[in-house]
C-alpha cells in the first residue's frame, strides 16, 4: 500500500468513527459542517478597520543596538565646551546608565551637520542619501523608553512589555487586519548584521495563535529553507498528500475546536502556495539596473541591507501587511568614530533607495515606514580600554533618542520634540514607546484600546495599559 493510500484509508476510518460517535451521543452534523466550513475560510482575510485607515502596510527598519542620535539627527554643539570633562552631578543624578558612571567625561560629536530640504531638517555627514528625503520624513527627537538594556528595550518596542512571551507588533497588526497577500506570509522578518539581542521574540506570536507569527525569509536562494520539494516528489504528489492531511486536520478541528489546528491547516496551504510565489519574490531579474543600484546592492558594504529593503518593497507590493527589516551592530560602546560610519555606509543608501522607490511607485502613500532603534546613546563617553583614547564609545540612553517616520498618514517635513542642549533630557513633546505603538495602530485604522486578545482570564493589548495617539505625528 502506498503512503497516499494509507493516509486516505486512515481518513476514512477516522470519519466513520467520528460519525458514529456524534450519532450515538445525539450531536447533529451541523456542528461538524460549520467547523469544516470555518476552517476552509481564509483566517487571514483582510478585516474591517475600526475607522478609515491611512496606511495599509508597515515596513519597520529596526536598527538594533541603538544608533547615536547626537551623531546622526540631533546636533548638540554645546557638548564641545564640556568635551573631555564630567558634567555637574545636578545634571546627571537622574540618568539611567547601563555601564558608565554619571562622572564619565563628555564626548562631543565630531560629525558635521547640515540642514536639508525646505523644512531645514538636520542630518549629519554620515547620512547624505537619507538626508535628500528630509521633506518626506517626520523626525522625532523626543522618544523615551523605560528600558536601558537591549533585550528588554527591544521587547518593549515590539511587544509593549519588557518580559518575553507577548505578541510582537507585527503579530498584533496581522491579528487585527489580516493580510492581502494570498501566496506569502502576512508578517515577514528580514535580517542583516550579526544578530539581535531579543532574537525571535521580535517576530513571535506570543500567546496569539501561531498563525500570526512572523516568517523569516532569506535574501538569497530559497526564501525559506526546504521550500523546494525533495527529488522525486512532484507537485501533483505534494498536492495529494496535503489534501489528505488537510482533511484529517479538519476532522480533528471539528472534534476539538482548537484554533492551533486551524493555524496548522493554513500554514500547510500557505507553504504549498509559497513554493511558486517564493522563488519569484527573490528573482530581481525584472528590476531595472537603476533600481538595483539605488538600493546599494552593487556595493559590498550595503548589499545585504539593500537586498532586504528591495525585498521589503516587493513584499508590500504583493500585499504583505508587516515587514520587519532588522540591521544589527549599532551598539557602539567603543570606537564609535570608526564603527558608526561603517554602519551608516551599510544602511544609508538602501534606506534612501527604498523611500525613492516606494514614492515613485505610489506605494509610499499607503505604506508606513519607521526607522529607529530600541533607545539612544549618552552624551558622555565610555572607554572599554581606558588606555586607548581613540576607543571612546557611548553608553545606552533611553531618555531622549531619535527615530523617524515616513509615508501613509505621517505629517512630513517636520521635527517633533526637543532635548536639552546636551541631549540629557527631553524638554518638549516626550513620546513614550507605547505612544509610538498607539500611533502606528491608529494610522492602520485601529484603536489600540480596542485591539485586544483574551488570555489567561484578561484582555491584553500591544500598548499594555499605556499609550496615547500622538496627533503631531499625523497629517
Amino acid at each position: 500500500m502506498s503512503e497516499q493510500d494509507f493516509l486516505t484509508t486512515q481518513l476514512g476510518v477516522q470519519l466513520r468513527r467520528d460519525f458514529l460517535r456524534r450519532t450515538l451521543t445525539g450531536i447533529g452534523t451541523l456542528a461538524l459542517t460549520d467547523l469544516l466550513g470555518a476552517s476552509e475560510r481564509d483566517p487571514l482575510a483582510p478585516r474591517v478597520t475600526h475607522f478609515p485607515a491611512k496606511a495599509k502596510n508597515v515596513i519597520f527598519l529596526f536598527q538594533e543596538g541603538a544608533p547615536s542620535q547626537m551623531d546622526l539627527f540631533d546636533p548638540k554643539p554645546a557638548l564641545q565646551k564640556w568635551h573631555g570633562k564630567p558634567l555637574p552631578p545636578s545634571m546627571t543624578k537622574d540618568l539611567k546608565l547601563a555601564f558608565i558612571k554619571p562622572t564619565a567625561a563628555v564626548l562631543a560629536s565630531p560629525r558635521k551637520f547640515q540642514k536639508y530640504g525646505e523644512c531645514g531638517m538636520d542630518f549629519s555627514d554620515l547620512l547624505p542619501h537619507t538626508a535628500q528625503h528630509a521633506d518626506s520624513l517626520c523626525m522625532v527627537r523626543s522618544m523615551r523608553s523605560e528600558a536601558f538594556n537591549h533585550h528588554p528595550g527591544q521587547l518593549l518596542l515590539f511587544s509593549g512589555h519588557m518580559i518575553g512571551g507577548r505578541p510582537s507588533m507585527g503579530s498584533w497588526v496581522t491579528y487585527g487586519l489580516g493580510s492581502e497577500a494570498k501566496n506569502l506570509p502576512a508578517f515577514v522578518a528580514l535580517q542583516s548584521g550579526p544578530g539581535t539581542s531579543a532574537g525571535s521574540d521580535l517576530w513571535s506570536n506570543g500567546f496569539l495563535p501561531s498563525l500570526y507569527q512572523g516568517t523569516v525569509l532569506r535574501s538569497s536562494g530559497d526564501p525559506i529553507l526546504y521550500l523546494s520539494n525533495p527529488p522525486g516528489i512532484s507537485a501533483q504528489s505534494q498536492r495529494a498528500r496535503l489534501d489528505v492531511l488537510r482533511d484529517l486536520n479538519q476532522v480533528h478541528l471539528a472534534e476539538t475546536g482548537d484554533e492551533e489546528i486551524a493555524s496548522r491547516i493554513h500554514s500547510y496551504e500557505l507553504a504549498y502556495r509559497m513554493q511558486s510565489a517564493g522563488p519569484e519574490l527573490t528573482d530581481f531579474s525584472k528590476e531595472s539596473a537603476a533600481t538595483i543600484d539605488s538600493y546599494g546592492i552593487n556595493e559590498k558594504e550595503s548589499r545585504a541591507f539593500g537586498t532586504n529593503l528591495l525585498l521589503a518593497r516587493r513584499l508590500v507590493e504583493r500585499g504583505v501587511r508587516f515587514v520587519l527589516a532588522m540591521h544589527s551592530g549599532w551598539d557602539h560602546h567603543s570606537t564609535i568614530d570608526k564603527s558608526l560610519p561603517k554602519l551608516c555606509a551599510q544602511t544609508d543608501r538602501p534606506t534612501a533607495g527604498l523611500l525613492a522607490d516606494l514614492k515613485q511607485r505610489g506605494l509610499l502613500d499607503e505604506t508606513l515606514v519607521i526607522w529607529g532603534g530600541e533607545f539612544g546613546r549618552t552624551p558622555m563617553s565610555e572607554f572599554r580600554r581606558p588606555e586607548d583614547a581613540s576607543n571612546a564609545g557611548r553608553d545606552h540612553h533611553p531618555n531622549g533618542f531619535s527615530i523617524w517616520m515616513a509615508g501613509a498618514g505621517v505629517k512630513a517635513g517636520q521635527t517633533v520634540g526637543r532635548t536639552d542642549e546636551l541631549g540629557l533630557t527631553i524638554e518638549e513633546d516626550p513620546i513614550e514607546v507605547w505612544d509610538l505603538q498607539a500611533t502606528i495602530l491608529h494610522l492602520l485604522g485601529m484603536d489600540h484600546r480596542r485591539l485586544t486578545y483574551r488570555h489567561t482570564g484578561r484582555d491584553f493589548r500591544l500598548t499594555d495599559v499605556h499609550g496615547s495617539v500622538v496627533q503631531k505625528l499625523m497629517a
